[in-house]
C-alpha cells in the first residue's frame, strides 16, 4: 500500500520561514518536519509559518508536534505560526482542546 509522504517546501525572508506542507503530519513524518524547524530556531527569525494548505492528514503524533514546536519557538524568542488550516485541522484541534495552544493564522502572509 503506497501512502502519502509529507513534502516540505521552505521559503526564507529576513524576518520569516514559510515551511510549505503538502501530504500527512504522522507518526511516520513529524521527525523530518521537527528537524528542519528546530534547525531554524538555531538563529531564529521573528516567526516561522507553516503552512497548511496541501495537508490532507494529521494524527496525534502530529498534533503533538506542532505544539512542542510553538513551545521551541517561544523560547527561541520566535513565533509559530499555523496559516490555511483546513476544517477537518481546526475540528480536531477543537476537540482536542489544542486550538488555544497554538497560534493560528486566518490568512497567509504573503513574503515581500
Amino acid at each position: 500500500m503506497e501512502r502519502p509522504e509529507l513534502s516540505i517546501a521552505v521559503q526564507r525572508a529576513p524576518d520569516e520561514v514559510v515551511f510549505h506542507l503538502a501530504g500527512e503530519i504522522d507518526v511516520l513524518t513529524v521527525t523530518r518536519l521537527s528537524t528542519m524547524v528546530t534547525d531554524e530556531l538555531a538563529e531564529p527569525p521573528a516567526r516561522i509559518v507553516l503552512d497548511l494548505a496541501g495537508v490532507t492528514f494529521c494524527d496525534s503524533q502530529g498534533l503533538g508536534t506542532l505544539v512542542v514546536l510553538s513551545r521551541k519557538a517561544q523560547h527561541a524568542r520566535a513565533v509559530l505560526s499555523l496559516a490555511n488550516v483546513g476544517d477537518f485541522l481546526l475540528r480536531v484541534l477543537d476537540i482536542t482542546g489544542l486550538r488555544s495552544a497554538l497560534m493560528i493564522s486566518s490568512a497567509q502572509q504573503p513574503l515581500p
